[in-house]
């Protein structure tokens, strides 16, 4: 744990403050519009069209994206070296999210029955990883260096910090059971309830639906602390780090309130341990860790609550 209060002492006395001080701002606004207007939840969602849909929240990250390198390209261009790539990255990030929110499963519509809505519900986070992936791929071969596979390596994986960020987390996620909001969204098992008089081997399942959840954390650390982080580190610096974590909150706006502001200051915390390691491997484990603790903790508040 030392190394990783390390990590934060220097990711803050390196971070640029006026560049800090802008993407809290622009975050707090964002949370408030869209919770307010329930811009996520409601208008996007109310969309008849997936089209549309796309379209609306690719407009809602680069909101959260593309705003802050262009308040630093405006205000702090000692920061950013903005050659026509890095503009073009700028606009594909949020393009290829959006596509990956709003894509539909091949399998919609093609099996009916309660097993057809089962396949569908299970297979949709790993089609969307391919969806993620496969753009990856082709700019992992065609950017300079990377580490790893966009950070899916083992070197300087400390495994005993993680663990204790992990056990750091469980008196918040035994907190967050009790909440009315939490236990409204979670556990995302209750998606599958209703396959239960269907089948003897439940519990199986259920876990086969929990590592398909578990996949969607894959797709999420591999774009966010892997893309966003590696590929604009080289015309940021460390400071590529803020925008990446504005992102990663404005893809929360449908979670429980407390959840999408932590995830802001999660997103800063997991990039600089990414950034200073040159991995996100261990960051990945503290993820799946976390999003199954919360299932758990849903788990148990619901069966409190009857």
């Amino acid at each position: 744990m030392t190394a990783f209060l390390t990590y934060l002492r220097e990711f803050m006395a390196a971070i640029d403050k006026g560049w800090l001080l802008f993407c809290v701002i622009w975050t707090g606004i964002l949370i408030t519009l869209n919770y307010t207007l329930g811009i996520e939840s409601g208008m996007i969602k109310g969309l008849d069209s997936r089209w549309y849909q796309c379209a609306a929240l690719f407009l809602v990250y680069c909101s959260a994206f593309v705003v802050p390198y262009g308040f630093a390209v405006l205000f702090r261009s000692h920061l950013i070296t903005a050659t026509p790539l890095f503009w073009c990255l700028l606009l594909f990030a949020p393009a290829l999210f959006a596509v990956k929110a709003s894509v539909v499963n091949p399998l919609e519509n093609q099996i009916g029955g309660v097993w057809g809505s089962y396949w569908m519900i299970v297979t949709t986070l790993p089609f969307k990883l391919l969806v993620v992936l496969i753009p990856l791929a082709v700019l992992y071969r065609l950017l300079p260096a990377q580490p790893g596979f966009w950070g899916l390596t083992l070197k300087n994986v400390r495994w005993q910090s993680y663990g204790l960020m992990l056990a750091l987390m469980i008196p918040l996620i035994v907190f967050a059971g009790t909440q009315p909001d939490f236990l409204a969204a979670y556990p995302r098992l209750k998606q599958i309830a209703f396959i239960a008089p269907h089948t003897d081997h439940l519990l199986w399942f259920q876990l086969l639906y929990e590592i398909g959840y578990g996949i969607d954390f894959v797709t999420i650390e591999l774009f966010f602390r892997g893309f966003l982080l590696f590929a604009f580190v080289r015309y940021a610096g460390m400071q590529a780090i803020l925008p990446m974590a504005v992102f990663y909150c404005s893809v929360h706006f449908g979670k429980p309130l407390l959840e999408c502001i932590s995830s802001f200051f999660g997103g800063l915390i997991l990039g600089a341990v990414a950034h200073r390691t040159q991995s996100i491997v261990g960051g990945l484990a503290v993820h799946l860790g976390i999003a199954w603790m919360m299932e758990i903790s849903g788990c148990a508040g619901n069966v409190r609550n009857g």
